[in-house]
């Protein structure tokens, strides 16, 4: 993981969201790997670093939305400038519990 990465999994394995939402890391999805994934919520959260690849992205995207995750990206400089932020959007990106949950 990189430093970023590792930033973000330290407040993921610790923080229930919803509740029940647990995240893991490295997460196989098809031929591919997502960062972080809640599976619960079909929600992958993708570390965006230095060497961004957007065509390869593009296609990673395509590939888990097809199959109902749904990706939200962000920046390795997003987590270490606005980290609070950062969990915040991956917060409102969850749903919501059913009543009774």
């Amino acid at each position: 993981m990189t430093d970023a990465e590792r930033i973000l999994w330290s407040r993921l394995r610790r923080k229930s969201f919803d509740g029940a939402s647990r995240f893991r890391r490295q997460h196989p999805i098809g031929p591919y790997i997502a960062d972080f994934a809640c599976v619960k919520a079909w929600l992958v959260v993708e570390v965006d670093g230095d060497t961004h690849m957007a065509d390869h992205d593009r296609r990673r995207d395509a590939f888990m939305t097809a199959r109902g995750w749904r990706v939200v990206r962000v920046t390795n400089h997003e987590i270490y400038k606005n980290l609070e932020g950062v969990l915040e959007g991956i917060w409102r990106a969850l749903p919501l519990p059913a009543a009774g949950d």
